[in-house]
């Protein structure tokens, strides 16, 4: 929560394993900046149905939008 607050930081890179253990914090950030950027890691696969990122864009674009 301390990265959240603080003026020096643009961007948070988080593996999305430990993203999931604190998704409750991650979902409710809603500020731009600083965004959170799940990424995947050595030892667990990336779920794509998990990031929140992708989540939050998903739902600003109709499938008519993509065409």
């Amino acid at each position: 929560r301390s990265f959240l607050n603080r003026e020096d930081i643009g961007i948070i890179l988080i593996s999305q394993c430990l993203a999931e253990q604190i998704r409750h914090a991650v979902d409710a950030h809603s500020r731009p900046i600083p965004a959170i950027l799940e990424i995947p890691s050595k030892e667990h696969p990336y779920d794509p149905s998990k990031d929140s990122v992708l989540r939050r864009a998903r739902g600003l674009f109709s499938p008519e939008d993509l065409r």
